[in-house]
């Protein structure tokens, strides 16, 4: 194996592994906390713009559901705890 077939298995691997580490949190529709309450939360709690955190509630309301974060399971669920705790209905999947 020459260094250049070397290079690519290993960016294979990193590729990989960053892909396996990849989760979504969730935000389902509760039809119980405001869309002001649920901006708010987003903007602070997930780093969402204004218009990013509005439209991410508009889905969820409109679909049941909307992906609001991707990223490791450990953050993910510090974030998720939160919102929870918030009363809003999260979940998180692969």
């Amino acid at each position: 194996m020459n260094g250049r077939e070397k290079r690519q298995t290993e960016a294979q691997i990193t590729e990989n592994v960053l892909r396996e580490d990849v989760h979504t949190l969730w935000l389902i529709n509760d039809d119980f906390n405001t869309f002001d309450f649920v901006v708010d939360s987003l903007m602070e709690l997930c780093g969402h713009s204004y218009v990013q955190a509005m439209q991410c509630t508009f889905i969820t309301h409109n679909q049941g559901k909307c992906d609001i974060l991707k990223g490791a399971y450990l953050k993910l669920e510090m974030i998720a705890l939160t919102m929870l705790n918030r009363g809003l209905t999260v979940t998180i999947t692969e």
